[in-house]
C-alpha cells in the first residue's frame, strides 16, 4: 500500500517545521524535550483526554529507590484484570504524559486498570536498569492486584521490555501474564532486517535514530542477554511458554519485521499469536488515535483481540 494520506501530511508538517530528525544532535535532554513537545502537540488544538474513572499517582519500590506510576481506573471496573503499560521512545524520551492518552484508549478498550511506569532512561541509566523498575513494578502490580488476570502491553521500546518481561516472568517463577501486547516492539540491535533498509529514512523513525537508541540502552557491544534483545544474534531468546501474544506492526516503519519475526518466532516456540498488520501506517501510530482514522482502526483491532485473550 502506498503510506496513509493522513500520515503523508503529518511527516511533511514535521518537516516543514524542522522537527525531524527526532533525536537532536545526539543530546538525550534536548531530545526528550523534543519528543515531549511533539506527543503533546500531537494532540490538536482543543484536546481533551478520554475520560476514565480515576487517574492515581503513586510509586512503587525499585532497585534504586521509588518508581513512579501512572494507574488508569475505567468507569465500572469489574475487578478481572490489570496491565501493566510500558511507554515507548527508544529507552532514552518518554514518561507518564507522553503515553498519557494511550493509556487511557487501553484501560477503557479493555476495561481493566492500566499501571503504567516512569521508568529510568537510558543514557543515565543502560540497560538492565529501565528494565530491572519494570520488573519491580510488575511485581508490586501483581501484590496491589491479587486475583486479577495480568496483561502487559508497550509501544516500541516498552513492547521490547513487554517481551524481556514475559521471558523473566517464566525464567523467574514470577508473576504468570494472561496476556501481551507489543505495538512495533525493537528487538534486535543489528538493525539488518529488510525494513530497516526499506523504511529507514523518511517515516518519522529512522535507522539511525534506532541505532542511537540501541548505543543509549546497552552503552557497549550487544550483551548475550535475551531479555534485551529477544531477536539479537547474541543471544536470541527461545519464546516456548510464554503467554499468548498480539502483535502490531506498521508498514512504513524500520522495525516492521522485527515484529514480523517475533511473531514467527513465538509462533513457532508453540505460543498463541495474533499479529496485527498496520498497512500504510508509520511507527508511533498509537500516538494517534483520535487523530488519523486508520490508525485508530489498526490499533482498535489490536486492542481487541488483546482484551479477548486477557478476559477468556
Amino acid at each position: 500500500m502506498a503510506l496513509d494520506p493522513a500520515f503523508r501530511t503529518v511527516l511533511d508538517t514535521l518537516a516543514g517545521a524542522g522537527a525531524l530528525p527526532l533525536v537532536r544532535d545526539g543530546d538525550p535532554v534536548a531530545t526528550r524535550a523534543h519528543y515531549r513537545s511533539l506527543a503533546l502537540a500531537r494532540r490538536g488544538p482543543g484536546f481533551v483526554p478520554e475520560q476514565v474513572g480515576r487517574v492515581d499517582d503513586d510509586t512503587v519500590p525499585g532497585p534504586a529507590g521509588p518508581v513512579p506510576v501512572r494507574s488508569y481506573v475505567p468507569e465500572g471496573d469489574d475487578g478481572a484484570a490489570v496491565v501493566l503499560y510500558l511507554h515507548g521512545g527508544g529507552w532514552v524520551v518518554g514518561d507518564l504524559e507522553t503515553h498519557d492518552p494511550v493509556c487511557r484508549r487501553v484501560a477503557n478498550a479493555t476495561g481493566a486498570v492500566v499501571v503504567a511506569v516512569d521508568y529510568r532512561l537510558a543514557p543515565e541509566h543502560p540497560h538492565p536498569a529501565p528494565l530491572d523498575d519494570a520488573w519491580a513494578a510488575l511485581l508490586a502490580v501483581a501484590g496491589r492486584f491479587p486475583g486479577r488476570r495480568l496483561g502487559l502491553a508497550g509501544d516500541s521500546a516498552g513492547a521490547s521490555m513487554v517481551a524481556g518481561l514475559a521471558l523473566r516472568c517464566r525464567d523467574r517463577g514470577g508473576p504468570r501474564p494472561a496476556a501481551q501486547l507489543l505495538f512495533y516492539p525493537a528487538l534486535a540491535p543489528e538493525g539488518a532486517t529488510p525494513s530497516h533498509r526499506e523504511n529507514g529514512e523518511g517515516y518519522f523513525l529512522t535507522a539511525a535514530d534506532m541505532r542511537w537508541f540501541w548505543d543509549s540502552l546497552l552503552s557497549g557491544p550487544a550483551p548475550a542477554d535475551p531479555e534485551v534483545a529477544p531477536l539479537g544474534a547474541a543471544a536470541p531468546a527461545d519464546p516456548s511458554g510464554l503467554a499468548p501474544a498480539v502483535v502490531a506492526t506498521a508498514e512504513f516503519d524500520p522495525l516492521r519485521d522485527e515484529g514480523r519475526d517475533w511473531a514467527a518466532a513465538l509462533r513457532a516456540g508453540g505460543v498463541e499469536v495474533t499479529e496485527v498488520d498496520g498497512p500504510g501506517l508509520i511507527h508511533g501510530y498509537v500516538a494517534f488515535l483520535g487523530v488519523v482514522p486508520a490508525a485508530e482502526r489498526i490499533a482498535g483491532q489490536a486492542l481487541a483481540t488483546f482484551t479477548t485473550l486477557l478476559r477468556r
